[in-house]
């Protein structure tokens, strides 16, 4: 569980990424989770953009989004979702939590 500070820390990391999925029409796939997952894996942090055509309200894409990866959500905004997850291998650590 992410503190007030951690996630101040990782929204002003992430406010320059662009995002690298969509979620659409057809809402949260299989593939997209193991995608999102893997890119976790590798990035730490990742941003996610809902399209318009998705009918599913945003609040519980999120939610969604963040149980089937396993990581955290650190921010909804608008239609973009922010998620962290610690690395699990050493080399792709790049983010220091403050404590």
């Amino acid at each position: 569980m992410l503190r007030g500070k951690q996630k101040r820390q990782l929204r002003a990391l992430a406010h320059h990424l662009s995002p690298i999925f969509q979620i659409g029409k057809s809402g949260i796939t299989l593939d997209m989770v193991k995608g999102i997952s893997d890119a976790l894996e590798k990035r730490e942090l990742l941003k996610v953009s809902i399209l318009q055509n998705c009918e599913e309200d945003k609040d519980e894409l999120a939610t969604t989004l963040s149980k089937r990866t396993n990581s955290e959500l650190v921010q909804l905004i608008g239609h973009t979702i922010v998620l962290y997850k610690q690395s699990s291998q050493l080399k792709y650590r790049k983010i220091e939590l403050v404590k």
